[in-house]
């Protein structure tokens, strides 16, 4: 996507899309839109404009760049940046040990990360002040101490922003951020973990344990006093939902692993524990996009499916060349290498229902969009694992809608859910409607308790296996095809 930052910009997009906007309002108003009768004016619009954002013409290094352009930091938010230290490579080797234990083709390749410091911001709601007031020129130090009076909560949420893994940053993220500090009274932390294709699995993975033993275990001259983790909320969008899910399948892993397990972080041998919960809106559950909304809700999203030709060899999205991408030796997936798309910590819906057995509570909130059948079918595993899962599905909804449309009646209800189930794991409160998904229909017109079962499309755990394992092989192919050139070519 391109950056919008400056007033000259935003006017150039919005003559361009006039075209677009006027047909968008015209088939409306007839009735003959595709999506009539379940997306409003306003939903419609979102939906066609940022469509027509997304584009394959704009080299991966350029989109990056414009997609992590710090818009600056004013009105009611605190922000304060800090370094989480390096930690010992006993890090890296946890989520290690997890990825070999978790492999279920045994041939899953990926490159061995570093262990590096990790950037972030404790992002809080900061009362008294208008829109447009700029954030005091303090210390981080400072700032973070007037952020803590503002969000004097005893949980803290450890946020992961979405992005596909390989676009976006936590600075794109402050203000819905900064409204769920607000609605929980807490501090989030931020993460900007490493982004893909430069870092691929399972790098983000190894920032994201980083910052969670951060929070527990604070190394010296950390701004924060110790976390328990029975205080901290995992919370994430997109990409960032699969990072809580794979961060907490890690975790699991690690205690299956070992019921003493330790990690050496900073100096220390620290327990491996559970978060309170996680709280996930459209998270993205499957890397290899098989399951049937992807194109069945393809009308009300604005993230598209993959092409539909799968007697074809697979080929990445035809971005053009830049320092960034294509990679050597090539991959066709920017996160990961095409063997691995089917492995648990990089597709969670991979992992066995088994493997979700004593997980904390798990609350999902998304549209009627391409990834709402990855996401129920990860919250039915989780049920049937005796586990926690909550589920609410906004008919018509596109994509993160509540982070997109903050102030409408969906989005408001989104977020209301979404502080609530916080406050209550990390209090303890018994869960309601668990194993069921709540779908609020058009404009919030009438609510139905529909049991998890029942709400998930009609796949049993070994087909979603089946359709998982043809879409990575189908990436496969491709992949080994792009390889076999690009050796072919190093050889004239």
């Amino acid at each position: 996507m391109s950056s919008l930052n400056s007033p000259i910009a935003k006017l150039k997009a919005l003559l361009w899309r006039i075209p677009l906007i006027l047909k968008t309002v015209v088939l409306h108003g007839v009735h003959l839109s595709p999506v009539s009768g379940k997306q409003d004016l306003r939903t419609e619009l979102t939906v066609a404009i940022i469509r027509s954002f997304i584009t394959y013409s704009m080299p991966v290094s350029k989109q990056q760049k414009g997609s992590m352009r710090d818009p600056g930091i004013k009105g009611p938010m605190w922000v304060s940046k800090v370094a989480l230290p390096k930690p010992e490579d006993d890090v890296q080797r946890a989520v290690l040990d997890a990825v070999e234990n978790l492999k279920t083709t045994g041939e899953e390749t990926y490159d061995v990360p570093g262990v590096t410091a990790v950037e972030a911001e404790w992002t809080g709601y900061r009362r008294g002040v208008d829109k447009n007031a700029p954030q005091p020129d303090i210390s981080e130090e400072e700032k973070y101490k007037e952020l803590r009076k503002d969000s004097p909560a005893d949980m803290v949420v450890l946020y992961f922003h979405g992005g596909a893994y390989y676009l976006m940053d936590p600075c794109t993220h402050r203000v819905p951020v900064a409204h769920l500090s607000k609605m929980t009274g807490a501090p989030v932390l931020s993460v900007r973990y490493r982004l893909a294709p430069q870092h691929p699995f399972p790098s983000a993975l190894v920032d994201a344990l980083t910052a969670y033993l951060y929070l527990i275990h604070p190394p010296a001259g950390s701004l924060h006093d110790p976390v328990p983790a029975n205080k901290i909320v995992l919370a994430g969008d997109s990409a960032g939902g699969n990072l809580c899910l794979v961060l907490l399948q890690t975790l699991l892993t690690l205690r299956r692993i070992s019921s003493t397990a330790t990690v050496r972080f900073h100096g220390k041998d620290v327990p491996i524990e559970l978060p309170a919960g996680l709280t996930l809106v459209s998270p993205w559950c499957d890397v290899t996009r098989s399951m049937p909304s992807v194109y069945r809700n393809a009308r009300f999203d604005y993230l598209g499916p993959p092409p539909q030709v799968p007697e074809a060899l697979y080929h990445p999205y035809p971005f053009p060349d830049d320092h960034v991408w294509p990679r050597n030796p090539p991959r066709v997936d920017m996160y990961a290498y095409a063997n691995c798309l089917a492995h648990p910590l990089v597709s969670p819906l991979a992992a066995p229902k088994e493997l979700w057995k004593d997980a904390p509570p798990v609350f999902m909130v998304m549209g009627e969009e391409g990834l709402t059948d990855e996401g129920l079918l990860v919250a039915r595993k989780i049920h049937h694992a005796g586990g926690t899962a909550v589920v609410e599905q906004f008919e018509g909804m596109p994509h993160c809608f509540g982070m997109l449309m903050l102030g409408t009646a969906a989005g408001r209800r989104s977020f209301e859910t979404w502080t609530q189930l916080c406050r209550d794991v990390v209090a303890g409160r018994p869960i309601k409607r668990t194993g069921e998904v709540t779908y609020l229909q058009y404009k919030l017109r009438g609510t139905k308790n529909i049991p998890i079962d029942k709400a998930c499309p009609p796949l049993s755990d070994e087909e979603i296996d089946m359709l998982l394992q043809k879409g990575r092989n189908w990436r496969i192919d491709g992949e080994h095809a792009l390889v076999s050139e690009w050796k072919e070519k190093a050889r004239l």
